[in-house]
């Protein structure tokens, strides 16, 4: 049975992220020290004392997440491990996918680092503070959440964003509409639906400005076809191809992150172990509960990585 490595997207960041890594290991202190020239920033202090406020803003947050995923990447690799010969298919969760497509040698670090500050920023700057919002709707299924989507959109645009498993949905769009879809899913029963506390309305059509600055950042780096098939957001199959990588990474700021389908889909191809690389354990807790036949560990401290490359033979 084969191995994926999945890599965390934004919500996973904590005052603290990759300081006992970088207090630990070499590899990890070089990834920090490289990002922080590639924003020309002390991110990492940032990362590791804080403040809060300033670590959750998203042009902060996604090149620290991706930062400390690539810390435990390269210390692994220091450590012996080849992606190409252990692990068959790595996929990320939102801006994870770039953290994915940065240990598979799509991009270089320093690129990715730069290339998360701009989207970050784009993400942020596409719609104005107040107009847009996100919720959570659970225990509906998903085409009763598309229709009550469709009957809210008559307000503005409204989508799903996030199809996460059990039972779990976000959806993103035009306030009033988002906020209608809430009364709509309590009228449905839903389990629970709330209003999340998020500063834009990511993953949908009103972040089209944003696609499209990413579209220019993207067209300005180099780029190779990743050594292991990155299993994309937006289409849920293994892609290879740098460019064809480009194109979705742009359709991904403004199309539904579809996880649920990723992890069936990889459960569907052989793959028994998942590995979260980096900051949380969202993503193993979101993949028992979409198959409770994988299994999924953490890959974040000196421990876990002692114990990761233990079970992959290295």
């Amino acid at each position: 049975m084969a191995v994926a490595f999945t890599f965390p997207g934004q919500g996973s960041q904590a005052v603290g992220m990759g300081k006992e890594l970088a207090e630990q290991f070499a590899p990890a202190r070089e990834v920090f020290e490289e990002v922080d020239d590639a924003l020309g920033q002390k991110l990492s202090a940032l990362m590791f004392e804080g403040p809060e406020e300033e670590l959750t803003l998203t042009a902060n947050a996604q090149p620290a997440l991706m930062a400390v995923s690539m810390a435990v990447i390269r210390i692994l690799q220091a450590q012996g491990l080849k992606l190409q010969n252990k692990v068959r298919y790595v996929a990320g969760h939102s801006l994870g996918e770039y953290s994915a497509l940065c240990a598979a040698g799509a991009f270089s670090l320093t690129d990715t680092a730069r290339l998360l500050r701009i989207r970050g920023n784009a993400m942020q700057k596409a719609v104005p503070v107040g107009q847009g919002a996100m919720a959570a709707i659970m225990g509906l299924d998903d085409a009763v959440v598309d229709d009550i989507c469709q009957k809210a959109s008559s307000l503005g645009v409204c989508q799903v964003a996030n199809d996460n498993g059990g039972g779990q949905l976000v959806i993103s769009g035009v306030a009033a509409a988002v906020e209608r879809a809430v009364e709509l899913a309590r009228e449905k029963d839903a389990k629970r639906a709330l209003l999340l506390a998020v500063s834009a309305p990511f993953h949908s059509a009103l972040m089209q400005p944003a696609a499209e600055a990413m579209r220019m950042a993207l067209g300005e780096v180099e780029r190779h076809n990743p050594v292991v098939p990155v299993v994309a957001n937006v289409v849920v199959e293994p892609v290879q191809d740098g460019d064809r990588i480009v194109d979705l990474l742009v359709e991904q700021v403004t199309g539904r992150v579809r996880w649920r389908e990723t992890i069936e889909w990889l459960a569907a191809h052989e793959v028994s172990e998942l590995y979260e690389i980096g900051c949380g354990k969202v993503l193993t807790g979101l993949a028992r509960r979409i198959n409770k036949d994988l299994h999924g560990v953490t890959v974040r401290s000196a421990e876990e990585i002692e114990a990761a490359l233990k079970a992959l033979g290295v």
